[in-house]
């Protein structure tokens, strides 16, 4: 599959698998897109690259990820996720209430990127992963629509990976998250990427 003109190039930082941009990256792996992906460094050069990015309108906020697309800026991960689903015609909901769910469940994941305090690992993160495994349990399949695999999950599954590394993963993933993840895992042009990111 592949998008309708020009080879989209992704601006990130160059933190490995962590955080936003890795999520754009799963998307364009699973869809089979080829991109090109810039890497920044992020040590005491960034504010001045930061600062170079608000120059070169390549960015308004000097923050990454941003999506250069058709001569199009695009920025912030999860508006760029449902463009590219709604420009490649899938990975989107088909009916109104579908949209509806899945921007739902954006939305709570936009609520648990906060500050890592003791409470919000605690008490917040045990939360949020039950009102998402609620959300999944309102289909047969592993993802957010059943068997469909759409744009909220490639950063629901960004959220479970991650967690492990900066230490918010609860103790006990609901088995339905569980099940998601193993699912997203396999999937065949996923499961090799993943593969090599932990060379």
């Amino acid at each position: 599959m592949q998008l309708p003109s020009a080879k989209p190039t992704l601006l990130y930082l160059d933190i490995g698998s962590l955080a936003r941009g890795e999520v754009i990256r799963l998307f364009f792996k699973n869809a089979g897109v080829e991109f090109d992906d810039v890497g920044y460094q992020y040590d005491d050069t960034w504010s001045t690259t930061s600062a170079e990015l608000k120059e070169k309108a390549l960015s308004v906020t000097g923050q990454v990820p941003v999506l250069v697309y058709e001569g199009k800026v695009l920025t912030l991960h999860l508006p760029i996720l449902t463009y590219l689903a709604r420009e490649l015609g899938e990975y989107d909901g088909n009916a109104n209430l579908e949209k509806y769910l899945l921007d739902a469940v954006g939305d709570v994941y936009n609520d648990c990127l906060g500050n890592i305090t003791d409470r919000f690992r605690n008490e917040f993160v045990p939360k949020y992963y039950n009102i998402l495994a609620t959300s999944y349990a309102k289909q047969e399949g592993p993802y957010l629509l059943g068997e469909r695999i759409t744009y909220p999950d490639f950063v629901i599954y960004q959220s479970i990976d991650n967690d492990p590394q900066i230490g918010t993963l609860p103790a006990i993933l609901p088995e339905l998250l569980a099940r998601f993840k193993t699912a997203f895992e396999a999937r065949p042009r996923v499961a090799p990427y993943l593969d090599s990111r932990c060379r």
